[in-house]
């Protein structure tokens, strides 16, 4: 069956887009989903250990967030907003400019004392390509002068940066969050543990073409973006061990499911890797490794409603949105989360 995005379309009132994290961060929403049973139930996430069990195998991404977006200057003053996207070289990164006339080839634009940058190139899409320049450590003076690149939607200032980070998250390289992973706590997670439950580690660096619509109106015609991941050995290990034992792996978020799907062979086992993904998941799709899921609530038509709607269903995933906003969850990276088991 040939879906369109239209089929993956369900209507949200814009109060229910949270525009602030839950306090304390395990507080949220969660509406638990058995697949098996078909039924829905309406809990606080801490309550997601109640619904694992040991030898259960958590599954999150490590990565960090960036602080990708910089506000900078030409050098007649004329302002310009620049998202850094993916590093190419030790100083050459892929960037979004705003507004692009005024980032022609050779212009150089300053973010701070110690921070300038020089365009190198503009792709077809738009992107450039722009080479850095700092007086000290890249990464120390863009924790100074970067900002969060929180979604569009989220229209309020983020009080506290570290709330758009996991607790768990170690190596930088992303341009979103991982936002199922938000919900963590690190009691929660050692109350996790103690129950018998392994965590794995992870990586996939979230682009900025998570938040991209899919325009093509026959979804198997949409190209997806391509996202940097890896797998270490001792997580194929662990991930090994519980697939031959027959015990469950549960996904925390899209990119998760993305890395492990993207790295399984054809049996579900992995082995340490490292690569570029463009894998597109939706309805129908045999998954290999992921037996269940944790992951917040998507943007109507986007191709991670569609990931969800494979493990789900179509029919069954529209249902349970519908439940959600009649219910008055949250919706989107600062949101409630949903557990598909």
């Amino acid at each position: 069956m040939k879906y369109l995005k239209t089929d993956f379309y369900y209507d949200l009132p814009e109060e229910l887009i949270a525009q602030t994290p839950a306090e304390p961060r395990d507080s949220s929403r969660l509406l638990v989903y058995d697949r098996e049973n078909k039924t829905a139930s309406h809990k606080i996430f801490r309550d997601v250990v109640d619904y694992l069990k040991a030898g259960d195998v958590l599954v999150v991404n490590n990565t960090k967030v960036l602080p990708a977006r910089l506000y900078a200057h030409t050098e007649h003053g004329g302002a310009v907003e620049v998202l850094l996207l993916k590093r190419l070289d030790l100083d050459v990164w892929q960037v979004l400019v705003k507004p692009g006339r005024k980032c022609a080839v050779g212009k150089r634009l300053t973010v701070s004392d110690k921070l300038s940058l020089v365009i190198e190139g503009i792709e077809p899409s738009g992107e450039r390509i722009v080479r850095f320049f700092c007086d000290g450590v890249f990464e120390e003076i863009l924790d100074e002068a970067g900002n969060m690149p929180l979604p569009p939607y989220i229209k309020e200032k983020l009080k506290d940066k570290n709330r758009y980070q996991t607790v768990y998250a170690q190596t930088e390289g992303s341009a979103a969050a991982p936002t199922a992973g938000l919900h963590f706590t690190p009691e929660l997670l050692e109350k996790i543990k103690a129950k018998g439950v392994e965590v794995a580690k992870v990586l996939l660096h979230v682009g900025l073409g998570t938040f991209r619509p899919v325009k093509e109106e026959v979804i198997t015609d949409h190209k997806m973006h391509s996202e940097y991941y890896e797998v270490s050995a001792e997580a194929a290990e662990t991930i090994n061990r519980a697939r031959r034992e027959g015990r469950r792996i549960i996904a925390v978020g899209t990119t998760s499911v993305r890395t492990l799907e993207s790295a399984a062979d054809e049996n579900g086992f992995l082995k340490a890797c490292r690569g570029n993904t463009e894998i597109f998941i939706y309805p129908p799709y045999k998954f290999k490794c992921v037996d269940a899921l944790i992951t917040n609530f998507h943007l109507p038509e986007s191709t991670l409603i569609m990931l969800v709607a494979a493990m789900t269903g179509r029919e069954e995933i529209l249902d349970l949105y519908n439940l959600a906003v009649r219910e008055r969850y949250r919706f989107f990276s600062f949101g409630d989360a949903m557990l598909v088991l």
